[in-house]
């Protein structure tokens, strides 16, 4: 007999006071700007030992305002470019961010219960800086990439075998091979949220809102 997906969805529990031990967040203490804070919660999510902290759920809209989203990898975060992510021109993501070029991204590190959510527009960097990304990153992402075709239809699992067996030889035989629809692409915040859990539900939301002389800093009901 299956399980009741409403009774198994009721008996689960979030930041159970007598078993969860969660950090405080005074925002009183935090910089004047969201990198900073950025920088200092992913050091202490990995400290806790949060799976996977780099990796963050990017949304975007198609053409008819549409939402999408999906699971990828922080590829970088600086105050020039703002937070970097990549993939291919030609994949879903890709074509949707040509038709519109703004973005949102959502890092959730229950190890902490914390959530981080920035907001704005997209643009790409140069080729040459693209394809720098891809060839710094490791064998099997530069095997991923040759493989392409990324959002299309595929026939077969097998097709997918055959087809990854040769960019991964390809990778490994030659490691600076172009793959010339790899884009880097840098969203600069115009809005980023730092949300602290709390397990009696006093959840702490500090924002930060940039402005035409800087960030401003506000909290939010949780």
């Amino acid at each position: 007999m299956g399980t009741d997906l409403h009774e198994l969805l009721r008996s689960l529990r979030v930041w159970d006071s007598e078993v969860t031990d969660l950090p405080a967040f005074d925002p009183e203490t935090a910089p004047g700007e969201p990198l900073a804070l950025f920088g200092r919660w992913l050091a202490e999510a990995v400290a806790a030992g949060q799976p996977e902290p780099h990796t963050m759920s990017l949304a975007t809209a198609d053409a008819d305002g549409s939402p999408d989203v999906r699971t990828v990898m922080l590829h970088g975060a600086d105050d020039e470019h703002g937070w970097s992510f990549a993939s291919h021109s030609t994949s879903r993501k890709g074509r949707q961010l040509a038709t519109r070029p703004h973005a949102a991204l959502g890092f959730y590190w229950p190890a902490q219960g914390r959530q981080i959510r920035v907001r704005g527009p997209v643009t790409t960097a140069p080729p040459e800086q693209s394809q720098a990304d891809l060839h710094a990153r490791s064998t099997g992402a530069l095997a991923a990439a040759l493989v392409g075709h990324q959002s299309e239809v595929l026939g077969s699992v097998e097709e997918l075998g055959r087809a990854s067996q040769a960019a991964w030889d390809r990778a490994r035989h030659e490691p600076d091979a172009p793959v010339p629809t790899w884009t880097l692409y840098h969203l600069r915040p115009v809005e980023v949220e730092f949300f602290q859990g709390d397990a009696e539900r006093r959840h702490v939301r500090l924002t930060y809102r940039r402005t035409k002389t800087g960030w401003a800093g506000e909290l939010l009901w949780p």
